[in-house]
């Protein structure tokens, strides 16, 4: 009987160890259990930036929303841009949210989960530079960032691009004379504008037709088959609760999550 009993209690301690388990979180493929490590360059506002020493922004929010959802901890590394996407590689960290577009090139390297944002990309100038529309840019110096889509979109475009470090470098750059424009996200001008109210700089629209909205996601490298997923699925989870427009809203003054 104390035999009978005994298996008994084995067996629903056996089975109670089975529900728990299957309660948890999935386990994710990160460098460091529990915790989402993220790349970003954290010197592009409103993207991510850093005011009075502390790391602020949407991708800021967006990666800590993320990481709640998996039940995890969003640690940030702060890295130049060429060398962002190359630390997928080595392992640096596990994921890039950093205003990264979605194209061919990148899609044969790396993986990428669903969008989050939709970013367009204008011709930053000043008047009488004689740009007036993209094709102007044609045989020009412009300014944009080396290994961005707005460096590839600047040269599909025909323009002498000259590579630039930052955002207030490309800026710089113009009021020097050192080129015509820059080539950059429209949401990132008009942040930076609030803090340069006497700048003489304008933006000039790029038709949709002529070149779409960048699709901007989370991206990986190829191993992070079942992170990517997860932060998808995490992603989705944000948008129907009103995260991703509220956060949106909060940073760029109107809801650019849509296309």
């Amino acid at each position: 009987m104390k035999k009978r009993i005994a298996l008994i209690l084995t067996t629903i301690v056996a089975l109670v160890l089975v529900l728990t388990g299957c309660g948890k979180k999935e386990s994710s493929d990160t460098k460091t259990p529990g915790t989402l490590t993220i790349g970003l360059e954290g010197t592009y506002a409103p993207y991510s930036y850093r005011e009075n020493g502390k790391l602020k922004g949407f991708e800021v929010d967006y990666g800590k929303a993320v990481a709640k959802k998996l039940g995890m901890k969003a640690k940030f590394v702060p890295t130049k841009w060429d060398s962002l996407i190359a630390g997928l590689n080595s392992n640096t960290f596990d994921v890039v949210i950093n205003n990264v577009a979605e194209n061919p090139s990148r899609e044969k390297q790396y993986l990428f989960s669903t969008p989050y944002i939709y970013s367009r990309s204008v011709i930053i100038t000043k008047d009488g530079s004689g740009i007036n529309s993209v094709d102007d840019i044609k045989g020009q110096k412009i300014a944009a960032g080396t290994g961005t889509d707005n460096y590839n979109h600047a040269k599909k475009f025909g323009a002498d691009v000259v590579p630039s470090s930052d955002f207030q470098t490309s800026m710089s750059m113009i009021d020097q004379g050192r080129v015509k424009g820059a080539f950059n996200s429209k949401e990132a001008f008009l942040t930076w504008k609030k803090d340069h109210k006497n700048t003489d700089l304008k933006y000039i629209v790029i038709p949709e037709s002529k070149l779409p909205a960048s699709k901007i996601a989370p991206i990986f490298n190829k191993k992070s088959t079942k992170l990517s997923k997860q932060v998808t699925k995490a992603t989705n989870e944000l948008f129907k609760d009103g995260t991703m427009k509220k956060l949106s809203v909060k940073y760029f003054g109107e809801d650019i999550t849509k296309k």
